[in-house]
């Protein structure tokens, strides 16, 4: 294993260290237990918002913490869920009094502990309202999930939901937002290389020089197939029908795509990887009126990358063009 790092066991504490010093203006970090909110207090009357998840997939969720995205974000161990009374701590720091919207991945871990979080929560007097994002068409149950995985929809849902929070929207609006992208909402991934946790020191799957894993998960979890590799309009092809029919999109439509790296594949191979994209949209009838390209939800170093699309509307888009100011997306200010 060649990491980066002095220790494996101190990979999250130093990590979060060194964002919080690179971003001191947008986000602090929380020790004992650990989460990071914005640099300043919610306002007081705005809807919170907070997501979290295990570590490896920066810049998610810390990366997205800042005005017009989210309040709080809760980073577990590597690949594993946060645990609960980060999630309360996380919910109680930002409280403004007008409740709290947890965005919550489809993992089973992640699942269970924001539930027990938002118990613990509703008790002590805070109105949460839980939203969980399962836009990965790839499988429909996997290593982890009932049901589909929670993957790159989850950052649009974060930018949507956090701009209706931002501009004064209540609780039910602000949720309600959320689910709409979700139900609108679908991605695919896939891998060339397996990504390696740093505690455990080994590749998390063995995958043969000339294969790939189509349909990945963002921890290395089974696909839909092991095949032979192909050339970047195959991936194009075969992923993009899997997106655009589920749901299905139809001609006319107008999306909003994220066009993410898994941590490994360099710059101008996702361009490339988009160019295919927007033509296979094109050849549809399917219009891209916003897009992202980079690292937004990664799996470590794994080499390999996905599609999100969202099924665009003026509300939707007024509230994807607001500002926003995090260490992960910046525009508008």
């Amino acid at each position: 294993m060649k990491k980066l790092i002095n220790a494996p066991d101190d990979v999250i504490k130093e990590a979060l260290t060194g964002m919080e010093l690179a971003h001191s203006d947008i986000l602090k970090v929380h020790r004992d237990p650990n989460f990071i909110t914005r640099s300043s207090k919610t306002r007081k009357g705005k809807v919170a918002v907070i997501s979290g998840g295990g570590s490896g997939h920066e810049p998610l969720h810390g990366g997205f913490v800042g005005l017009g995205m989210l309040d709080a974000a809760c980073p577990g161990a590597v690949f594993t869920s946060p645990t609960p009374d980060q999630m309360e701590e996380a919910t109680k720091a930002v409280d403004g009094g007008a409740g709290v919207l947890h965005i919550v991945k489809n993992y089973s871990g992640d699942v269970m502990n924001f539930e027990m979080a938002a118990d613990l929560c509703g008790e002590a007097g805070i109105t949460v309202e839980s939203v969980i994002i399962d836009d990965d068409v790839a499988v429909k149950d996997s290593l982890y999930t009932e049901g589909r995985r929670g993957v790159g929809c989850t950052v649009i849902a974060e930018k949507i939901a956090g701009a209706a929070a931002e501009r004064g929207d209540d609780l039910k609006k602000t949720a309600e937002f959320c689910r709409r992208v979700n139900e609108v909402g679908r991605s695919m991934g896939m891998a060339l290389t397996s990504c390696t946790v740093p505690s455990a020191g080994k590749p998390t799957f063995e995958i043969g020089a000339d294969e790939i894993e189509m349909g990945v998960g963002i921890h290395g979890e089974p696909g839909r197939e092991r095949m032979k590799q192909k050339t970047a309009h195959e991936y194009i092809q075969m992923m993009g029908e899997a997106v655009v029919s589920d749901i299905p999109y139809k001609k006319g439509d107008e999306l909003i795509v994220l066009l993410n790296g898994m941590g490994g594949t360099p710059l101008i191979e996702l361009y490339l990887l988009y160019n295919e994209f927007e033509q296979f949209c094109k050849a549809k009838g399917l219009k891209i009126v916003r897009r992202l390209v980079g690292n937004y939800i990664t799996s470590l170093e794994m080499q390999g990358f996905s599609i999100s699309a969202v099924k665009a509307d003026e509300k939707l888009l007024a509230l994807w063009d607001a500002p926003v100011h995090t260490a992960g997306l910046r525009w508008g200010i």
